[in-house]
C-alpha cells in the first residue's frame, strides 16, 4: 500500500480514501461469490450512482461492494442482492466474468464530474479540502484522488466490456430521457414492468425527489463527517460556472487524446 497523502493511499494500482479502505476485505473479493441474479452499479465517483433509476437508493438496499462498514454479511442477503461500485475490473470478483451477474455502468461527463467532485471534497470532512480548483483540477487529471483517473476508469472498464454482461448509459442521457433509461434497465435486468410501474420508477428516481430523500442524500452521516448537502445540482453543463477558458481548452486537449479511440459521445450541457 502506498501513501499518497493524509487522505489517499494506491493499493492495487487504485486509489482509495484512506479512511475508508480495508485491505482484508479488498482482499477478499477475490473469492466473492456472485450469484446470477447479483447487480452491480459501477460508477467513477461523483457520476450519479445514488439517484439513477431502478436501483434502491440507500446503503442498507445496495450497499457499496469495497465498504463493507456495516455490511459485512452480503453472504446472506437475499437474490437479486444489489452492490454499487466505484471499482475497476482488476478488483471486482474475477466470478463477475463469463457472463454471470449484471453490470450497470454509468459515465457522467468529466468536467461536470471534476466539478461536483471538488465540491464534494468541502463537504466530506474525512476528504482533503482543496485550496483552489485549479489545484484540484490537476489532481483529478493526474489521477491523484480517490477513485483514479476518470479517463482510466472508462477506458478499462469499455476494453473488458466483453468479458462482462454490462449495460453502459451516460448520466446526462438519463437526466434528459429518464424514463428511456428506465426501459433500458428494466429490459437488461429481464424485468417486465408495465407502463404504471415504469412511471413509479421514473418519479422516485427524479433528482428533486433523491434529493429530498434523506438516505439517498446520506443525511445519517453526522455533521463532523458530511458537511452540507451529498446531492448538490444533478445537472448538466455546471462546470461551466467553475472552469475558466484556459482550464476549459488545457481538459479538451486532455479529453481529445485520451479519448480520440473510444466511442463515448458526451452530452456537455442541455441549457
Amino acid at each position: 500500500m502506498e501513501k499518497i497523502n493524509d487522505y489517499l493511499c494506491r493499493y492495487k494500482g487504485y486509489v482509495f480514501a484512506s479512511h475508508q479502505l480495508n485491505v482484508d476485505h479488498i482482499d477478499s473479493l477475490s473469492s466473492f461469490e456472485i450469484r446470477d441474479s447479483d447487480v452491480f452499479l459501477v460508477t467513477y465517483p461523483k457520476s450519479g450512482s445514488t439517484d439513477e433509476a431502478e436501483f434502491s437508493n440507500n446503503v442498507e438496499k445496495m450497499p457499496w461492494l469495497e465498504y463493507p462498514t456495516g455490511h459485512l454479511d452480503y453472504f446472506s442477503r437475499p437474490s437479486p442482492r444489489f452492490f454499487a461500485s466505484h471499482l475497476t475490473p482488476a478488483l471486482m470478483p474475477p466470478r463477475l466474468k463469463g457472463k454471470k451477474g449484471k453490470i450497470v455502468y454509468v459515465a457522467r461527463n468529466p468536467k461536470d464530474v471534476a466539478v461536483s467532485y471538488f465540491h464534494f471534497s468541502h463537504a466530506l470532512t474525512k476528504l482533503e479540502t482543496p485550496k483552489s480548483f485549479e489545484e484540484f483540477l490537476q489532481q483529478y487529471l493526474a489521477g491523484d484522488v480517490g477513485g483514479s483517473s476518470w479517463f482510466d476508469h472508462i477506458r478499462v472498464w469499455h476494453t473488458h466490456k466483453d468479458e462482462y454482461n454490462i449495460l453502459f448509459l451516460t448520466y446526462e442521457d438519463m437526466i434528459m430521457d429518464l424514463r428511456s433509461a428506465v426501459e433500458k434497465i428494466s429490459r437488461f435486468l429481464g424485468r417486465d414492468l408495465d407502463e404504471a410501474a415504469i412511471s413509479r420508477v421514473v418519479e422516485k428516481a427524479t433528482f428533486k425527489n433523491m434529493k429530498n430523500d434523506p438516505k439517498a442524500n446520506y443525511e445519517f452521516l453526522p455533521a463532523e463527517t458530511l458537511q452540507g448537502k451529498f446531492m448538490r445540482k444533478g445537472t448538466v453543463g455546471d462546470w461551466k460556472n467553475t472552469f475558466t477558458e484556459a482550464q476549459n481548452e488545457m481538459f479538451d486537449r486532455i479529453y481529445q487524446e485520451k479519448m480520440k479511440d473510444l466511442p463515448f459521445k458526451f452530452i456537455w450541457d442541455i441549457n
